[in-house]
C-alpha cells in the first residue's frame, strides 16, 4: 500500500506541475514576398502620389472639378495620396485597376469586377463592387478609367522565383536554428517511463519549460523528486545572419529590377545618388505617369478638342536642384532657344502671364559679328 501510494502521490504532484503555464506561445513569421513587394510598390507609390495632374488648355492650366478630384479628393473617404497609392498597388500587385465615376462625380476604386471582352465594341465591366457595395449596372470601357500594367500579371511571373528563393531562405533559418538549439538531458526514475500517456504530458511540461528558459529573462520552475533536468553545451560556434540577409536582399533586387527601381536607391546608398534617381523617373515613374495620362486623356478628354491643344497633363516631383541649372538655364535663355515660359515648364512651374517671358532674347556674344555691328546691344537682355 505505501508503494502504491508513493506513485498515486507522484502522478497528482506531475498533474499539479504539467498544469503550469510558464509561458505564452507566440511565433513570429518572416514573410519575405510581402515585405519585397510592399517595400517596392511603396516606394512608386509615393513618387506617384506627389505628381500633379491638370488639363491644359491654350497653354494655361484649367483648375475646376476634375483638378480638385485629382489632386486633392476624389471621394468623401480617400485624399489624393491615398487615392493614388492605392491605384499604384493595384496596379502593379493585381496587374490592373478599375476607376469608376459616381453619380456625385465621386472617383472610386473597385475592389472587385468582371471584364466582359468583345473584339469589334467596348468592353463592358459588370459585378464592379467597392467594400461592401455591389453596383447592379454595367460599366462600358468609355466610362470609366481603366489601367492595365503589363501582359502578364508580375506577382505571378516572381511566385516560381519565390519558390526557390523561399526554399533556401527557410533552410538557411532552419539551419540556424540547429546551430542554436538549446539541448538537454532529463533524468526521470523508472516508474514514469512505463506510462506512455505521462511520457507525453511530461514531454509537453520539459517543453514548456525549455521554452520559459528561451523566452524569458527570468524563469522559476518547481523541483520534483525523480525528476532532473539537465543542460548539454553547444560547442557549435554560432554563424553570423549574412546569409540570411543576402537571400533577402537577392529577392528584393529581382522583384525591384523587374520593376526598374535602381537597386542602389532602393538600399539607400547615398553614394552619386543623382544618377540612379534619374534613371528611376525615366525608366520606373514616367512609364507610370504616361499611362495614366494616356487613359485620363482618352476617356476625360474628347478627341476634338485634344486635337485643338486641350489635354491632359502631369508634373511629377522634380529632383532638379534650380541652383545647379541656373547656369544652363541662363545660356538657354541668352542664346535664343527657348523663351522664359518654356524654360519654367522644362523646370516644372506654371507660365506666367508677362508678355517679356515670351519674348526670345539673344544676347551680343550670341550674334554674328554683323548683327552685332548693327547694334545688336538693342536685343540685349
Amino acid at each position: 500500500m505505501g508503494f502504491l501510494d508513493l506513485i498515486k502521490s507522484r502522478n497528482k504532484e506531475l498533474d499539479f506541475m504539467f498544469d503550469f503555464d510558464l509561458i505564452q506561445d507566440t511565433s513570429k513569421k518572416i514573410h519575405m514576398k510581402q515585405l519585397a513587394f510592399q517595400t517596392c510598390i511603396n516606394m512608386i507609390g509615393r513618387t506617384i502620389y506627389q505628381s500633379e495632374f491638370y488639363v491644359k488648355k491654350d497653354k494655361k492650366i484649367v483648375k475646376d472639378e476634375m483638378y480638385y478630384r485629382l489632386n486633392v479628393r476624389p471621394n468623401p473617404n480617400m485624399s489624393a495620396s491615398q487615392f493614388w497609392q492605392t491605384v499604384v498597388h493595384k496596379l502593379i500587385y493585381d496587374n490592373e485597376c478599375l476607376v469608376i465615376q459616381s453619380d456625385t462625380e465621386d472617383l472610386l476604386i473597385a475592389d472587385s469586377f468582371t471584364r466582359v471582352e468583345y473584339a469589334l465594341v467596348n468592353d463592358s465591366f459588370k459585378d464592379v463592387t467597392i467594400k461592401d457595395f455591389t453596383f447592379s449596372r454595367t460599366f462600358q470601357m468609355s466610362d470609366v478609367i481603366y489601367l492595365e500594367y503589363s501582359n502578364k500579371k508580375l506577382s505571378t511571373m516572381l511566385d516560381g522565383l519565390y519558390v526557390d528563393y523561399g526554399e533556401l531562405f527557410g533552410r538557411i533559418i532552419e539551419f540556424q536554428k540547429r546551430k542554436n538549439q538549446i539541448r538537454g538531458l532529463v533524468n526521470v526514475e523508472s516508474t514514469y517511463e512505463k506510462d506512455e500517456k505521462t511520457q507525453r504530458r511530461l514531454q509537453a511540461y520539459i517543453d514548456k519549460i525549455y521554452k520559459a528558459f528561451t523566452d524569458k529573462a527570468v524563469a522559476f520552475v518547481p523541483q520534483q523528486k525523480g525528476f532532473k533536468l539537465e543542460e548539454l553545451k553547444n560547442t557549435t560556434q554560432a554563424q553570423s545572419v549574412d546569409e540570411v540577409n543576402k537571400v533577402v536582399d537577392g529577392f528584393l533586387n529581382q522583384v525591384a529590377k523587374a520593376l526598374g527601381i535602381p537597386i542602389s536607391l532602393l538600399h539607400g546608398d547615398m553614394a552619386d545618388i543623382e544618377k540612379p534617381t534619374r534613371n528611376y523617373m525615366t525608366f520606373c515613374i514616367d512609364p507610370f505617369l504616361k499611362k495614366i495620362k494616356d487613359e485620363l486623356n482618352g476617356k476625360l478628354i474628347d478627341k476634338k478638342d485634344y486635337l485643338a491643344g486641350k489635354k491632359m497633363e502631369t508634373k511629377r516631383v522634380s529632383n532638379i536642384n534650380l541652383f545647379d541649372v541656373a547656369t544652363a538655364v541662363d545660356k538657354l535663355r541668352a542664346s535664343g532657344t527657348f523663351n522664359g515660359n518654356e524654360l519654367r515648364e522644362a523646370l516644372g512651374e506654371e507660365r506666367v502671364d508677362e508678355p517679356i517671358m515670351d519674348r526670345y532674347f539673344i544676347t551680343k556674344n550670341y550674334q554674328e559679328s554683323s548683327e552685332a555691328l548693327k547694334g545688336g546691344e538693342r536685343n540685349e537682355a
